[in-house]
């Protein structure tokens, strides 16, 4: 099994360098070489934590996670930043506009388009030039976000492009407009013979996010791929789509015979309000099924449980976050933070 997962996650990094940029908290962007094993055992806390706490340890994990020297960590980081909404953090954000590292760059435009963030129009005139035409098309959509509506047409024309990343970057950008007229162009990219895999897979994923419910039998035979990254990719735009339809589908999945895309299903279904997936967190954090699993894929299970906890949201399962921000691994630490920044209310 492990060995498969080594093999999947090669994959899934061949078919879009920038994965990270796409969805960086997912089954095929958690194994990060250098973290070590994970604590095994937790103590129990003697004292209950407030909410307040626990949104102050979240926000210095995100904190520390937006200067770490591991480029992958401050992706992650960013990601927390703009899908949980956090504008007080953006200032730090906007300093690695400058980074020199493509895809922190990426994201990090791509975060002030997601929270139009007015501050950094500025600093979008001069991405917009930047060598790396994946950072000239994150500008170009958060200009877009911004109100310079003329910049949509620079995505519409990237999906053309020879380059097969800026293909699949430009469909998760148009995917993001929230712009139907979007569609002709995902749909024509989606039947272009040339298009690779990891484009093919954008744009399905970018017409579900558009709400297309034309798209569900491409989805549909993700769900039933016998590869696991396949049934997750399926799993994630299924959940972009939200219909009933999808919902079932989802449901279905929580019978997978993989850990991994059981927690992803949960997830995906707690975000459609749906806690049905709560018994795999528990079953997995309770009785902790991953104490015979090798580092890597006892870490990636951890993620996604920390991650299901934030989409679903309720009590019975949020009562593992303050052992999860304990964890020896930054990238549990940085899902759970999230987790806690989506669910915890300060009063």
């Amino acid at each position: 099994m492990n060995g498969i997962y080594r093999k999947l996650r090669k994959q899934a990094a061949n078919r879009n360098p920038l994965v990270l940029c796409v969805l960086c908290l997912s089954i095929i962007a958690s194994g990060v070489p250098g973290c070590e094993e994970p604590q095994r055992k937790t103590t129990k806390q003697s004292t209950p934590i407030s909410p307040g706490n626990l949104v102050s340890q979240a926000t210095q994990i995100v904190v520390d996670g937006l200067t770490d020297p591991d480029p992958g960590i401050r992706v992650k980081a960013i990601e927390v930043v703009a899908t949980t909404g956090q504008v007080r953090m953006m200032p730090r954000v906007q300093r690695l506009l400058k980074d020199s590292i493509v895809p922190v760059r990426f994201l990090a435009t791509l975060s002030c388009g997601d929270l139009e963030y007015t501050l950094a129009k500025n600093d979008m005139a001069q991405l917009l030039k930047d060598k790396d035409e994946n950072i000239r098309i994150a500008a170009a959509y958060t200009m877009t976000k911004l109100g310079s509506l003329e910049y949509f047409k620079v995505l519409c024309n990237a999906v053309a492009s020879d380059n097969q990343t800026v293909r699949a970057n430009a469909a998760l950008l148009l995917g993001k407009t929230n712009r139907k007229e979007a569609l002709k162009y995902l749909y024509w990219t989606l039947q272009r013979k040339d298009s690779t895999d990891k484009v093919i897979l954008q744009a399905a994923e970018s017409i579900a996010m558009l709400g297309d419910e034309r798209i569900y039998p491409k989805l549909w035979t993700r769900l039933i791929s016998v590869y696991a990254d396949d049934r997750v990719v399926g799993i994630r735009a299924m959940g972009a789509l939200g219909t009933e339809q999808a919902k079932n589908a989802l449901t279905t999945m929580l019978s997978d015979s993989v850990l991994e895309v059981r927690l992803a299903a949960a997830e995906q279904l707690g975000r459609l309000k749906d806690p049905i997936g709560t018994r795999e967190v528990l079953t997995v954090l309770s009785k902790d099924q991953t104490t015979s699993m090798d580092t890597e894929s006892h870490e990636r299970v951890k993620v996604l449980s920390a991650m299901a906890i934030g989409a679903i949201g309720t009590d019975n399962v949020t009562k593992f976050l303050p052992q999860l921000l304990r964890d020896e691994s930054k990238l549990v630490k940085i899902a759970a933070a999230k987790a806690v920044l989506e669910t915890t209310t300060v009063k």
